[in-house]
């Protein structure tokens, strides 16, 4: 009989926590080109240490971005069972927002090109977005040609114009989701000139 595998050692643990946090500000920070040294400094170990807990910087890249794709397709997942079509889009676009406003979309499609679990969790959560937002549209709260890509993009859209801004106030963004989400009701909306894409 085999022996029980040995729990991971508590340091382990921590180092791995740690570096995944260093790993998310330093890619918030400097985009995907952040470097493991960098990221090992802040997280206050040596740069192997980083490697012995991902073989790869690929690796960690797709840790952080494969953590926030399927924390939102959790939510996603959740809302989907909301007897409030509406109140549930709004909602996922909020966590959408604030989960991914310290990873812009460029990030994640770097990550999902370079790993196909990324690229899995993403569609994952394409997927789920696309139910939300076609609930959305059976109860006509949302107008029939938006897809959930459409959603994602605005929301992250959203985000972005307030790190446009000088000294923003931390939820400035809730502003513009606001104006986004209303943007996308029925009434009065004008043909799209484009088909919405397949994924961002």
């Amino acid at each position: 009989m085999p022996p029980a595998a040995r729990p991971a050692r508590v340091d382990a643990v921590r180092n791995r926590a740690s570096l995944l946090a260093a790993a998310e500000a330093e890619f918030a920070e400097r985009g995907i080109d952040a470097s493991v040294a960098d990221i090992a400094k802040r997280a206050g170990v040596v740069k192997g240490t980083v490697f012995r807990h991902f073989a790869t910087k690929d690796d960690l890249v797709a840790a952080v971005a494969g953590d926030r794709l399927a924390r939102l397709s959790v939510i996603a997942e959740r809302l989907s069972e909301s007897p409030d079509p509406g109140q549930a889009l709004r909602e996922f676009a909020s966590a959408t927002a604030e989960i991914l406003q310290q990873q812009g979309l460029a990030f994640l499609r770097a990550a999902s090109e370079c790993n196909p679990v990324v690229a899995e969790s993403r569609d994952q959560l394409l997927a789920s977005a696309d139910v939300l937002v076609e609930r959305a549209c059976r109860d006509g709260i949302v107008r029939a040609d938006v897809t959930g890509a459409d959603v994602l993009l605005l929301t992250c859209a959203a985000v972005h114009t307030v790190a446009a801004t000088p000294g923003p106030a931390p939820d400035l963004w809730r502003r513009y989701l606001t104006i986004v989400i209303d943007g996308l009701r029925p009434v009065g909306a004008s043909p799209l000139p484009r088909p919405a894409p397949e994924r961002f």
